[in-house]
């Protein structure tokens, strides 16, 4: 990959951030990476390829708004992960299927098909609803009580 072109996807990419006023999705997808790396080798090489050949020509070209190309790689890595279904939680804790046009200020989590499994955080918003809270701490923490306001 070329330094100029990784160098102009990081510009756009923190201009669209500070712009924005969402969370940072980089940390959520480096988990990902890591967990891929530890379990799966080759669905780690196939992530990493992607980042290179596709996410950030994608985003120095500005074919993409960055934000979201991001987000559609947490989906991709969550996949990769494990089999299930990426929703998106407004913020009343409706879920809706996961569009990748879904608003930033939904919390996108990607749920297991293996019973049992807890669901994967996709993006998170900044300031998250008290049902948006709710939902991750029963499905990504796997509490049982609601969350202090």
């Amino acid at each position: 990959m070329q330094q100029d072109m990784r160098e102009e996807a990081d510009r756009r990419f923190q201009e669209a951030l500070e712009h924005s006023g969402v969370r940072d999705p980089r940390e959520l997808c480096r988990e990902s990476l890591r967990e891929l790396k530890g379990t799966d080798p080759s669905g780690y090489d196939r992530a990493v390829n992607h980042f290179q050949t596709v996410l950030v020509p994608s985003i120095a070209s500005g074919r993409v708004e960055p934000l979201q190309a991001w987000r559609e790689y947490g989906c991709l890595l969550a996949e990769a992960v494990t089999a299930g279904r990426t929703v998106a939680i407004d913020d009343t804790g409706r879920a809706h299927p996961y569009q990748p046009d879904s608003p930033m200020e939904w919390l996108v989590l990607h749920l297991p098909e293996k019973k049992a499994a807890r669901a994967l955080v996709v993006s998170l918003p900044v300031k998250p609803s008290r049902a948006q809270k709710a939902t991750f701490e029963l499905l990504v923490k796997g509490g049982q009580r609601l969350p202090e306001k």
